[in-house]
């Protein structure tokens, strides 16, 4: 059985954000990026430690979507993975 992933409330407001920006020019678009997102994740499950560590923050980690970055931390001892952000790498670094 795979890890849980666990989608924190701002991950979420994050992708909220995100897909309402993108579809103010393309629904279609703003659709594909906010499933794609949604998806990338979805590897986590079976593969939690695929992103690399984000040295700026001990326990974080993550994974890229260009131009999306993902931060997640890892909680070893009930193999859950905590969705922390999706930041735009345009954006500089985000508050975790």
């Amino acid at each position: 059985m795979g890890w849980k992933i666990i989608f924190s409330p701002q991950a979420i407001a994050d992708l909220e954000s995100a897909v309402r920006f993108i579809a103010k020019e393309n629904p279609d678009a703003a659709a594909r990026v906010g499933n794609a997102l949604i998806d990338r994740v979805a590897i986590l499950e079976n593969f939690p430690f695929l992103g690399s560590p984000y040295p700026k923050r001990p326990g974080i980690r993550k994974l890229v979507s260009r131009p999306y970055i993902i931060f997640y931390r890892l909680r070893l001892d009930e193999n859950c993975v905590d969705i922390l952000r999706y930041w735009h790498g345009a954006r500089g670094a985000p508050e975790l």
